[in-house]
């Protein structure tokens, strides 16, 4: 065999060992169902669709904002926020959509709930102690309400890690000079004390929305470039910072799959935003939802709930 043929044969073979990746990264693609907010019914309301972006339900379908939603470890509930009853407060709903219940009755902005992996407590966002937002905790049933942190400036985004022991947050460092609006916005880590804070990210501009992976190896959040938002993935003590996106397109609002093979993301621009998914390993995207308007805030459910669920 010549040089030729053995350089096409060697051509050929590639190409078919390509192809035959592609395919098994398709055949791995994460199930459980996403939650995510939509206002393509006139106004947020929290919606499932499964991985792949078929099979559409409006959860809460109320006439008030619901955001944020965040499921309990067994799949069988969503924490979201809501301004139903006149000001924002955390509530809980079954994936049913069944039993939506109230858990915070308090004249403050109670916002950004997320439950811990044991499924006994609360992380959510109040400005109820010092009339800026702060991280606080409750019990399950909203009971033994504890501010974590008594910052003066803006915090946001709580989560935590798998194993419940650490909480990752973003706390706004506004320098005296800084005049921008959202200043510098850094991931911070502490444990459920809210003891031992510890910066975690450098990077110029506003980083925010970080969530560990399922291992607990790695972290993903959202950050400002030059001229937008990017995703970008760091390991857990914040070193090797990489941008996943690198997108032409404001990308923001991680979540990991299940598997921590995928992310879940919103993207868009110019008030028009969807539902967006990267494998990553391969960089490839792959758009979930398709309307005009507001699709963000996605949430994967990690686990499959047990045929008992109410």
């Amino acid at each position: 065999m010549n040089l030729l043929k053995i350089t096409i044969v060697f051509l050929l073979l590639l190409s078919c060992k390509e192809d035959q990746e592609k395919n098994a990264i398709k055949n791995q693609q994460p199930e459980h169902e996403i939650a995510f907010v939509s206002d393509r019914d006139g106004n947020p309301d929290i919606y499932l669709i499964n991985a792949d972006g078929e099979n559409l339900v409006n959860l809460t379908r109320h006439d008030s904002l619901d955001f944020s939603p965040s499921w309990s470890a067994d799949g069988r509930t969503i924490y979201f926020y809501s301004k139903r009853d006149g000001n924002p407060e955390i509530y809980r709903i079954t994936v049913n959509g069944n039993s939506p219940k109230r858990l915070t009755h308090h004249p403050a902005t109670d916002v950004l709930p997320a439950l811990s992996p044991d499924g006994n407590s609360i992380l959510f966002m109040s400005d109820r102690d010092n009339g800026s937002r702060n991280v606080h905790l409750m019990d399950a049933d909203a009971s033994k309400v504890k501010a974590l942190t008594k910052n003066e400036y803006y915090e946001e985004s709580p989560s935590w890690s798998p194993d419940g022991k650490n909480i990752l947050f973003t706390r706004q460092l506004r320098d005296s000079t800084d005049t921008s609006h959202a200043a510098n916005g850094e991931i911070h880590i502490m444990d459920t004390e809210g003891e031992n804070i510890r910066r975690l990210t450098y990077k110029d501009g506003y980083d925010s929305g970080a969530k560990f992976s399922p291992d607990g190896s790695s972290i993903a959040f959202y950050g400002s470039t030059a001229d937008r938002w990017d995703i970008f993935l760091m390991d857990a003590d914040g070193s090797n910072v990489q941008n996943l996106t690198n997108d032409s397109i404001e990308s923001y609002s991680p979540d990991w799959s299940p598997d921590g093979k995928w992310i879940v993301y919103t993207a868009g621009y110019r008030g028009n935003y969807n539902i967006w998914k990267i494998n990553i390993r391969t960089k490839e995207k792959i758009q979930l939802t398709d309307t005009k308007g507001r699709n963000e805030s996605p949430s994967w459910r990690k686990s499959s709930p047990g045929k008992d669920e109410n």
